[in-house]
């Protein structure tokens, strides 16, 4: 809203990073406005209480210079800083009055000159910049309209000297001791404000991706994250009457800071009803100085608020609209009688082997009832990767992603579903581009959602004698496995025994996958009746986490079944047809 900041004292949303229980501490706070920050506009109050200490009574000085009172209301030219000179209390008659109590207005990079400025800039020969220039016109114009119309609040903003020595010299601890350390140090010239003024060579960086020989400056406006930031500073000459312009009695009253994102940050925090801060001189007198710091900014009325209001919901309305045009009304659902699984698929990492250089070589089989789309890669190879050293075993971490989607049709109400199965296997790579077989493993893809991390041991099929392990180390190459579902049970085993004697295998080390799996049906949205009574399979699939575990004791049981089955058959007759009698129930079985 034009002509408008919002800030504490309402019409907005105001994020404050204070406590008021340490409001005097001087922290800063930050404040986020939509509004221009041209519109910002503080109120400044300064006054003398009294001395800390005792004070020896003085002649006042003589009212000559630029400091006369008469020169500070006399004049009243346009666009002139509004300020408040106020007569000073009783305790302060020793001094002139007009110097006990100070108020001025001040606008965001609105510049008051101080003293010291005003006799610097006036001497044509002292301006070397055009800032400085600039400045001596100004002191000039402002002397021909009758002086300055501030004795000792001024301010510093943004392109002044004062503003760069400031952001130089500032300290990263609250001790009065501290000694830079080598990054402060080297991070002191780096300047995060104006970034308009950015040498061409960083404007390049999006045709030219690699800078091989950077300068200094490049380096400087691009090794640190560059948000634009203005400063500006309200100033407190608080040195003796008749002695002001001395730079050791100038006083930081209040920093702003303002980012490019609306941030607001004011140091310290606007007074408000917290009473004034105080800032006590060091010296005989040991004089004290209270002042406030106030939001002066024009507060939004009531129905431009509303009207913004308005404005915003339409303008979020719209975008909605158009967010769901894009994405749909409807939830898009898998055909009745199909279980959609989708996993978001890591391979973390890979420890425990013996060569380095890694890579894992994967895919996945679907048994039978499960489909796939026809552009989904059931198989990957991840990057090879070298190890490091973590305890005492060497890691070597992929973090690989891949995505898998499937689907499960229901054909038989009476069978439990078998669930996809990824086979890998992990392999080295050396120097000469020879690769070594380090292990085979599997994993049965969870039949629960949610995410599941999963460490897979290993194996690897060796050889007997020294020659086999002295081929595998000087030339490469290891006995390798034709078809990886041997791992388990192949796909094309049709028998009903799997005879593995004589394969000789080695342990070796594991891989860790991280899975993230996600289940669709439209079973799930049945009514509880129907989920109670588990009919089917999608019904049973209902039950997460229970399905796991049913499937694994059915499964159990079968085998349990078959083997007694076996061992009754190879009894001789003669002792299974006494039992036969007396244990009726182990026949039926």
């Amino acid at each position: 809203m034009a002509g408008a900041v919002r800030g504490p004292g309402g019409g907005g949303s105001v994020c404050r990073s204070r406590d008021p229980a340490v409001c005097r501490s001087r922290d800063p706070a930050v404040y986020r406005s939509r509004d221009p920050v041209r519109n910002l506009r503080l109120r400044v109050r300064i006054q003398r209480v009294a001395p800390a200490g005792p004070v020896l009574p003085q002649a006042p000085p003589p009212l000559t210079g630029p400091e006369r009172p008469g020169r500070a209301g006399s004049a009243a030219g346009e666009g002139a800083v509004p300020l408040a000179v106020i007569r000073a209390s009783a305790a302060g008659a020793q001094r002139a009055p007009e110097d006990e109590e100070e108020e001025a207005e001040v606008g965001w990079q609105e510049k008051l000159f101080s003293q010291f400025e005003v006799d610097l800039y006036l001497n044509e020969s002292a301006c070397q910049t055009p800032l400085d220039r600039q400045y001596h016109e100004e002191i000039r114009k402002l002397e021909k309209a009758g002086g300055r119309k501030n004795h000792r609040i001024f301010t510093y903003t943004d392109h002044d000297r004062f503003t760069n020595l400031e952001e130089l010299c500032q300290k990263v601890t609250d001790s009065d001791h501290e000694v830079p350390s080598y990054l402060a140090e080297r991070m002191a010239n780096v300047r995060r404000r104006r970034q308009d003024r950015r040498p061409v060579e960083a404007s390049s960086l999006k045709s030219k991706i690699v800078t091989w020989e950077p300068s200094e400056e490049f380096i400087k406006n691009n090794h640190v994250i560059n948000t634009p930031v203005q400063t500006m500073y309200i100033m407190g000459d608080l040195g003796p009457y008749g002695k002001l312009g001395h730079r050791e009695y100038e006083h930081v009253l209040c920093t702003i800071k303002v980012d490019g994102n609306g941030v607001i940050t004011v140091k310290p925090d606007f007074t408000g009803t917290k009473g004034p801060y105080r800032i006590e001189l060091d010296g005989e007198k040991r004089e004290v100085w209270e002042y406030t710091v106030e939001n002066a900014s024009a507060q939004v009325q009531p129905e431009e608020e509303e009207r913004e209001q308005r404005m915003f919901r339409d303008l979020y309305g719209r975008h909605r609209d158009y967010l769901n045009g894009l994405v749909g009304s409807e939830f898009e659902m898998p055909l009745p009688g199909t279980l959609r699984l989708f996993v978001n698929g890591e391979i973390v990492s890979a420890q425990g082997y013996e060569y380095d250089n890694l890579y894992v070589h994967f895919f996945l089989e679907l048994p039978n009832q499960w489909s796939s789309p026809p552009f989904q890669q059931l198989s990957g190879v991840t990057q090879t990767c070298t190890t490091k050293k973590v305890g005492w075993d060497k890691v070597a971490y992929f973090c690989y992603p891949f995505t898998v989607e499937m689907f499960y049709t229901l054909e038989d109400e009476d069978s439990l579903p078998q669930w996809p199965v990824l086979y890998f296997e992990v392999l080295s790579l050396d120097f000469w581009q020879r690769y070594r077989v380090e292990g085979y493993g599997s994993l049965v893809l969870p039949a629960s959602p949610g995410v599941h991390e999963l460490t897979i041991p290993t194996w690897r099929p060796v050889e007997l004698g020294t020659v086999a392990e002295m081929r595998r180390f000087f030339i490469g190459g290891s006995p390798e496995l034709e078809d990886l579902t041997y791992v388990r049970v192949p796909s094309t085993f049709k028998g009903k025994r799997l005879s593995r004697f004589g394969f000789r295998t080695e342990t070796t080390g594991s891989v860790t996958f991280r899975l993230y799996c996600l289940q669709q049906s439209k079973a799930f949205l049945e009514s509880s009746a129907l989920r109670q009574r588990m009919q089917s399979v999608l019904d049973r699939l209902g039950g997460f986490s229970q399905q796991s575990s049913v499937y694994n004791v059915l499964e159990a049981f079968q085998r349990a079944r078959r083997r007694m089955q076996e061992a009754r058959e190879s009894l001789p007759q003669d002792l299974i047809s006494p039992s036969a009698s007396s244990m009726p129930q182990t026949q039926d079985l």
